[in-house]
């Protein structure tokens, strides 16, 4: 189905055309100006200048021919040559009705199985989920989504942190804390046992503390990087207690995204790209592009377009170890081996942000991505606190995850026990959908690249631009159509929504038919940020058309039909986007 803009421009550029004009100049925009148009064209500013004549008019003699056009209440020609266009009610009428009966609302699928990898998450085994990594879930979540629903065969990827240092640490810590363990053993050769040496909590102990004894004693830190050099060299009595740490801490990290409602198709990790890096840096050395430097193996990525100046890609340190961006460039040859993606979706915060030029370089210099494939880094801010500061727990600590949900969870309970009506176990269970829906939308409403300031009492306030207030919109429907269903004992599926007779009703309705276009363009822009200004723009006119107009009380039936079919057509709109967003409404609130 086409966009509401598409329509319009197709309907007025025959007015170009027959005035003597190009048809390029019949482009259509929203307006700005609300109280004066709908819609704009300023081809006729554009045109003034290729014609030789005034924009006034050429937009009068395109808006003369658009005066009998049935899709147009309104066309005039404003001084300097703007063209304002209000819909008519009918024709906008029968855009929505054509839009009810389309699948998903006449969202065109782009993507046509285009298969798309979105790498976000990037968790460290071993360690917690923190607020640190909410973020990244959370956009990469509603990116996924957003594509797969586009058509696109969206792969999301959590790449997980499960080779560096992190892991000899661990080993070492383990070793002093029970040497006993057979793993330590040298003189050992049975099977290594099936049972881990550590539960969850245990590790996560581990970590921290090996890592602050690394930073103080020199000779643990030199065995643990001893560790982690054997450890990826195959030494298996260390394989073994990598394969408990990744199964401990995979069961943990599984738990936790899908309390946040997110999900992965693949848990990969660094590991799974090393069995490629050998033949990665011997291919780069090969082709020419890789040369050594102070020791340490790198690949010139400068290009002459650059503003700034930019620092080879390290390959491979002086000491033979291989980095970050050697891991990165792996998992880019699995990827291309496996999936043969047309696209590169990576969500990390911005401080990664030269770390990904390389990166990207790289793989299109070596040949291992083909040069026209999109690569895209999506940058994002921090998520702080009221102080303007990276958000920290009240001991000035770095805060759990499961802690955070667990506490925007329990003010949103404290919050609906206020004004009790529901039981208190349905109030748990509606305070954690509502506590979701306020986390999300409290972080896909900032445009991703910029920084925001975590708010508890505005991101679970039911009025404003939140996470609950859409929610409330959305359960307002929901009451306003079971009222409905027991008083007449259907849903008049024979109505048809007529055309606007108030001013709420037809911003309502010009609100809806902007729908597919937010939605093209919030993944084309991979802007979540965009769903949710709209689906907000979209609950405040529906509630200002709920609060004007008396939808069970209407005693036209045939008017009240049409606004029930209006209604369910936001609710369905309302209800499809927060799906893409992540989150659900419930019952009632």
């Amino acid at each position: 189905m086409k966009k509401i803009l598409e329509c319009i421009a197709e309907a007025i550029k025959p007015a170009f055309t027959d005035s003597g004009y190009d048809e390029a100049y019949a482009r259509v925009t929203l307006s700005n100006r609300p109280d004066l148009c709908e819609f704009q064209c300023n081809g006729a500013m554009a045109a003034a200048k290729a014609y030789k004549k005034k924009p006034i008019d050429i937009a009068g003699e395109v808006v003369s021919r658009l005066s009998s056009n049935p899709m147009f209440a309104q066309a005039e020609a404003v001084m300097p040559g703007f063209i304002n266009l209000r819909l008519s009610a009918g024709y906008l009428a029968d855009y929505l009705n054509e839009m009810e009966v389309e699948p998903k609302f006449g969202l065109e699928e782009k993507g046509r199985g285009e298969t798309v990898v979105v790498d976000y998450g990037g968790a460290n085994v071993a360690k917690p989920l923190h607020v640190g990594h909410l973020r990244s879930a959370i956009i990469g979540e509603s990116v996924k989504r957003l594509g797969r629903f586009l058509g696109y065969h969206m792969v999301g990827d959590v790449h997980l942190g499960d080779w560096g240092l992190q892991m000899g640490l661990i080993i070492e810590e383990l070793r002093d804390r029970k040497p006993e363990l057979v793993y330590f053993d040298q003189s050992f050769s049975g099977e290594y046992p099936k049972e881990p040496p550590f539960t969850i909590s245990e590790l996560e102990e581990i970590y921290p503390a090996a890592s602050a004894k690394s930073k103080t004693d020199e000779a643990f830190k030199a065995r643990a990087q001893e560790a982690t050099l054997k450890l990826q060299r195959g030494y298996q009595p260390f394989r073994a207690v990598w394969r408990h740490i990744m199964n401990v801490s995979l069961a943990d990290l599984k738990k936790n995204y899908s309390n946040l409602g997110v999900t992965f198709d693949l848990w990969k990790g660094e590991s799974d790209a090393q069995k490629y890096i050998p033949g990665l840096i011997e291919d780069l050395e090969n082709k020419g592009l890789a040369y050594e430097s102070q020791g340490a193996l790198v690949v010139d990525i400068a290009q002459e377009k650059d503003s700034k100046e930019l620092p080879p890609c390290i390959i491979r340190k002086s000491d033979g170890a291989a980095l970050y961006a050697t891991s990165d460039l792996g998992t880019i040859i699995d990827r291309e081996k496996e999936l043969s993606p047309s696209r590169y979706i990576y969500i990390t915060d911005k401080r990664q942000e030269l770390h990904f030029i390389q990166v990207f370089r790289v793989a299109k210099k070596a040949g291992y991505v083909k040069e026209d494939t999109p690569m895209v880094h999506v940058m994002f801010g921090t998520m702080n606190g009221k102080d303007g500061k990276p958000f920290k727990t009240r001991d000035g600590g770095v805060m759990r995850l499961e802690n955070l949900v667990a506490e925007i969870n329990d003010a949103v309970y404290e919050r609906i026990m206020e004004n009790r009506t529901v039981s208190a176990e349905e109030a748990k269970k509606t305070a954690g959908i509502i506590g979701l829906a306020a986390l999300k939308y409290g972080d896909l409403s900032n445009q991703a690249s910029k920084d925001y300031v975590f708010d508890m009492d505005r991101f679970i306030s039911f009025e404003g631009n939140t996470g609950p207030y859409i929610l409330y919109t959305i359960v307002r429907i929901k009451s306003i159509l079971s009222k409905y269903q027991e008083s007449s004992g259907n849903t008049d599926q024979d109505a048809r929504i007529l055309g606007a007779v108030s001013e709420t009703e037809k911003n309502l309705m010009l609100q809806l038919a902007k729908y597919n276009e937010v939605i093209e363009t919030s993944f084309g822009d991979i802007a979540p940020h965009k769903i949710c200004q709209f689906i907000y723009e979209l609950s405040d006119v529906f509630n200002k058309f709920y609060n004007s107009t008396m939808i069970l009380k209407e005693a036209d039936k045939e008017r009240q039909g049409s606004y029930i079919r209006l209604i369910t057509l936001t609710k369905g709109i309302l209800e499809t986007c927060i799906d893409l967003l992540g989150f659900e409404a419930p019952e009632r609130m």
